[in-house]
């Protein structure tokens, strides 16, 4: 299934997307038992997921995606964790140490917005940089899980551009050096377009990723290499927290970021970014 959250006529709804880009099934008018947020949604589990995907051809359902605005697919989540220098080819940019366990930080719910806002430059920063991110998407509690068991907590995957403000994650001195403030300000995680669940999607550590920032390629790697896979990721943060439905966890960004360019890079009002993850989607953001 591709589950995504749509607005039409100033409501919300879940829908089953017909395809990468495609026409959305209104999964609230073919089952009206169906919950209008994806949380609910994934809350209610396994059972009410098969229903939704036996709807897949109800074509009496279908709205046309130029005929509704696509949000986040999730948004009310309980945590937004985030997985650094989690790309073999990412550390070697640095010159750095390839991690022996997880690295975890977060962003907040707060931090999310839609696949296609246009967000506004933060005066607190002047230096903006992206990251693309397959995004992992917790579909069960999950605490103390082991390796071999991760996968069954695992509902889907998405998309997200971990923004970053890198004078305030990585600059010493004054201020400098604090990544809560550097990775969570408003509009940090552009996320979506859809939750793509782990039957249709295939092997998610074979998979290209990207980052554009006005047409021009700046990230070009693959998830294979990953340095902590989803399987030792559910199964190392569920050691000091239990993940709920919902909650997501970007897996990390590959070369090719601003702030290791020589000189380095940055994003500027008018900027257009796109990240995107194969079999996934395409996360588009305007810089206003």
């Amino acid at each position: 299934m591709r589950i995504v959250q749509f607005l039409q006529n100033d409501s919300r709804y879940v829908g089953l997307e017909l395809g990468q880009d495609g026409d959305i099934v209104n999964l609230s008018s073919a089952d009206s038992s169906m919950p209008s947020d994806t949380r609910s949604f994934l809350e209610a589990g396994p059972e009410l997921w098969e229903t939704a995907k036996s709807l897949s051809n109800r074509s009496d359902c279908i709205v046309k995606r130029e005929n509704v605005k696509i949000l986040a697919p999730i948004t009310s989540c309980d945590k937004v964790l985030c997985i650094g220098m989690n790309y073999k080819d990412h550390c070697e940019e640095q010159n750095a140490p390839v991690p022996v366990q997880p690295v975890i930080f977060n962003k907040f719910p707060s931090c999310i917005i839609s696949p296609y806002d246009t967000m506004t430059y933060p005066t607190e920063t002047k230096c903006l940089d992206w990251e693309v991110e397959m995004t992992i998407v917790v579909g069960r509690e999950a605490k103390n899980v082991k390796v071999e068991d991760a996968m069954q907590y695992v509902f889907g995957y998405t998309v997200a551009n971990d923004i970053s403000a890198r004078d305030w994650q990585l600059t010493p001195g004054l201020n400098g050096g604090q990544w809560l403030i550097g990775k969570a300000m408003d509009e940090f995680c552009p996320l979506g377009p859809a939750i793509v669940t782990t039957d249709e999607l295939g092997d998610p550590h074979n998979l290209g990723l990207r980052c554009r920032l006005n047409g021009i390629i700046k990230q070009d790697s693959n998830t294979n290499q990953l340095v902590h896979k989803t399987q030792q990721i559910i199964s190392y943060v569920s050691r000091f927290m239990t993940l709920k439905p919902g909650d997501l966890i970007l897996t990390g960004t590959p070369p090719g970021v601003g702030c290791f360019r020589k000189p380095p890079e940055y994003m500027k009002a008018g900027d257009v970014v796109e990240v995107e993850v194969d079999g996934i989607g395409k996360v588009v953001t305007k810089i206003a």
